[in-house]
């Protein structure tokens, strides 16, 4: 299989945060890395990948070096969520002879694509086991469940001319016909989770953390077949370009993958970008304080996210110098008011690397009147103390149910995340 074709096989798989640690975590296993609850230098072995998750929603992969920890490591940085619609604890509602779910808007979702579209249902469901246990397992529908349908354009006239969308009213997914009263949903997951699996009888559904998401498969797209256009490519391609990396740079010295949760909401979670479960890892691997600040000084972050690609038919919003071109390459992205982490060491850096790796590189800018997003990258370098630097993939359609990118810039971006790791610069 190409890099593209087990790029879309991870893409099918990891329909959630807790599915894409799921499918990293079997990738890993199967390359040999070990699964630990924490880092322990004194009984790594040189060149061998270790690997932990925290909440079943983010991981951390390290690849042990040569020499002590204190040396300095090279970081890729990503995170595992993606807007979406989240089903609220109580979630069934309805009228017209309809049973809808209500849901959560989870980050800022572009919601205008989410109508009319084949939904299914995924996550995690806590459950009292059989044995009186608390378990928590994953669940996936497979199939669509939910739709939001659109209303007809014959009822709104100015449909295509400015429409607003109410998340509390306009976007509840219809599941099925009959009265509200009819549909015990923690019921009606219990049978499922059993369906799927009937040494499960007997359960009792807890609680959930559940999303909706599009059915239809990630995929090539095009006359060519140059895009590929699926869901959660913001920012799970580079969840997987960086485990590619890790994965296939065997001989690399100190070496880690950073992919945490809820960037979409601001990382401020045990499990995310702002929490501890990355100064854990550190402190884990170098105790001392002297020791882990050596470690952070000589250290070298990317931090991985997606770029906004120059869109053919709004040009205007993006600065005319800095308007980063679908298969051009991996985008450094740089913003004066530290939105991104980039400084002009790193970005000098990184273009060095490029030009060692033979890679393009390209520079965004966000236009000055226009506000900038942001990432992981200046949370982790204020958490840390870690030189970071921010680089992404140019995407069209961030946010939405499906986004787009190139096909020749994801073999771009793990050549260079290859070359990082390989410390080429």
């Amino acid at each position: 299989m190409t890099q593209v074709d087990e790029l879309l096989t991870f893409l099918r798989e990891a329909v959630t945060p807790f599915h894409a640690v799921q499918a990293m975590s079997r990738r890993l296993a199967d390359a040999g890395f070990e699964a630990v609850e924490s880092f322990d230098p004194d009984t790594m072995v040189p060149g061998r990948g270790y690997f932990m998750t925290r909440q079943g929603s983010s991981l951390i992969a390290l690849r042990s070096g040569q020499g002590e920890p204190a040396q300095g490591l090279r970081l890729v940085g990503a995170h595992t969520d993606s807007p979406n619609l989240s089903v609220k604890p109580n979630p069934v509602v309805g009228r017209g002879g309809c049973v809808q779910l209500s849901v959560d808007v989870y980050g800022g979702a572009l919601l205008n694509p989410w109508f009319d579209r084949d939904l299914a249902l995924a996550g995690r469901v806590t459950v009292l086991n059989a044995q009186g246990q608390l378990e928590s397992v994953l669940f996936d529908s497979g199939t669509a469940v939910a739709v939001v349908p659109s209303l007809a354009i014959h009822l709104d006239r100015e449909a295509n001319k400015q429409r607003s969308i109410n998340p509390q009213k306009d976007v509840v997914p219809l599941v099925m016909l009959g009265h509200p009263d009819t549909l015990d949903f923690k019921a009606w997951l219990a049978k499922q989770l059993v369906e799927q699996d009937s040494s499960r009888e007997g359960l009792r559904v807890m609680d959930f953390e559940l999303s909706l998401y599009d059915t239809q498969s990630p995929g090539l797209v095009g006359m060519d077949q140059s895009f590929i256009a699926s869901a959660r490519l913001d920012n799970l391609l580079s969840c997987y370009a960086g485990l590619a990396a890790l994965i296939e740079e065997t001989d690399a010295d100190w070496s880690m993958l950073v992919a945490t949760d809820h960037e979409e909401v601001g990382s401020a979670s045990t499990v995310g970008a702002q929490g501890p479960m990355l100064m854990d890892a550190l402190t884990a691997l170098t105790p001392a304080p002297q020791g882990n600040q050596s470690l952070r000084n000589q250290s070298w972050m990317l931090s991985v996210d997606n770029a906004h690609a120059v869109h053919p038919n709004y040009a205007d919003k993006h600065d005319d110098q800095h308007s980063p071109h679908l298969g051009g390459g991996p985008v450094i992205k740089i913003n004066r008011n530290q939105r991104y982490a980039t400084d002009s060491e790193g970005a000098a850096r990184l273009r060095l690397l490029a030009e060692r790796a033979g890679v393009d590189v390209q520079a965004f800018v966000m236009r000055a009147d226009l506000a900038c997003g942001s990432t992981i990258g200046p949370i982790t370098a204020t958490e840390t103390g870690i030189p970071t630097t921010d680089l992404g993939v140019p995407t069209l359609a961030m946010h939405s149910i499906r986004e787009l990118a190139c096909v020749q810039d994801i073999p771009q971006l793990i050549a260079l995340l290859q070359a990082f790791y390989r410390r080429l610069a």
